[in-house]
Formats: C-alpha cells, structure tokens, sequence
C-alpha cells in the first residue's frame, strides 16, 4: 500500500490554470471590490464580477485566485475566473484582434461607418454592427480586422461576420478565419474521373 500513488485523490487535485499567478504588467492597474475587479491599462478599462465563492488576492504585482472548497462547483469557478481575468489584463494591455478573409470570385467587404457591408453572393448586401467597445476595419476589399480590449465581444463580433457565409470547402467561397485551414473537397465530378 506504501508504493501506491492515488491519483484521484480530492485532497490533491489543483486547477492548473486557476492556481498560476496573474502577473500585472507595467501601465496596468488592477482595484478588487467586494464581488468585482476593476482592471485598467493603456487600451482601456474592464470591469468582471466575482462569484462571492471565489477568494482573489491582491498583491504587488500579481493576482492570485483561490477557491474554498474542493467541490466541483468551487473548481470549475476557480479556472474560469483566473482566466476572465486575465483576458482582462491582456486586453487593456494589448488588445485582440481576429482577422477574416473573404474567399470567392466577386466576394467583398466594405466599410461603412463603424460597420460592414458584406456583398457574398446573396441578392442583397449584408450589413454586420461591431458590439460595444469593438472596432471593424476593412483592408482592400477582402480583409477584415476585428479589435477590441474584450476577448468575448471581439470573437462574437468575428463569428457573426464569418456566419453571413460560412467556408465552403467544395467551392472555395466563404469567410474564414486568416489562421483556420480549409482543406478544399473534389466534388462528384471530379471524383468519378
């Protein structure tokens, strides 16, 4: 029994992402309240609420979450508010960004205001709002760059966008993300030759 090595003890599990240290960076300050984190940097300032269940500590230069108990409800929390705040400290610090291409023959986008105008093979021009805080820049007439200091609203924003006309793989026509791979399907036809 001395040898043995209990591997789903409760007493030894951690969360891996919750238990690392939140290092905050130079130009960033961070205020904790009762149930909220204010975080503030060069791109702007977030604020997250806190779940009352979850301890978070404030040191010099690091934020530190701990859970209070080992139940599950207090370990899936214990990640996910490490990780909310840290896209916080990332994104008014540098800002995300997702970029889309537009693929297909006559397949454009274009700027209007803070919106764009999409024209992908429909007989009308769909026309996509950015959500609060985010930004859409077109770059000639097939590059769309989405930004913001809100990871969540920035990848909302670049979904719907891709959702007006998903990635065909056997027509190599569609919105795609600039890093997602399509691997391009031979249809019938050029399947039976």
């Amino acid at each position: 029994m001395s040898g043995k090595i209990l591997l789903n003890s409760p007493k030894k599990t951690l969360s891996r992402i919750g238990r690392k240290p939140i290092l905050i960076p130079k130009g960033v300050t961070v205020e904790l309240d009762y149930c909220k984190i204010t975080v503030s940097g060069p791109k702007g300032k977030m604020e997250e609420r806190l779940h009352p269940e979850i301890k978070v500590n404030l040191e010099q230069d690091k934020v530190l979450v701990e859970r209070l108990t080992e139940r599950k409800f207090h370990r899936s929390l214990h990640g996910l508010t490490r990780t909310l705040i840290w896209n916080a400290v990332i994104g008014v610090s540098e800002g995300y960004k997702k970029t889309l291409e537009i693929m297909g023959v006559g397949y454009r986008a274009q700027q209007s205001g803070a919106n764009v105008t999409l024209n992908v093979g429909y007989s009308h021009n769909v026309e996509v709002s950015p959500l609060d805080g985010v930004t859409i820049e077109v770059v000639g007439n097939n590059i769309i760059h989405v930004s913001g200091i809100d990871k969540q609203k920035v990848g909302e924003t670049a979904a719907r966008i891709r959702k007006t006309r998903p990635p065909n793989a056997y027509k190599a026509k569609g919105i795609k993300y600039s890093t997602e791979i399509i691997r391009l399907k031979p249809g019938k036809a050029a399947a039976k030759a």
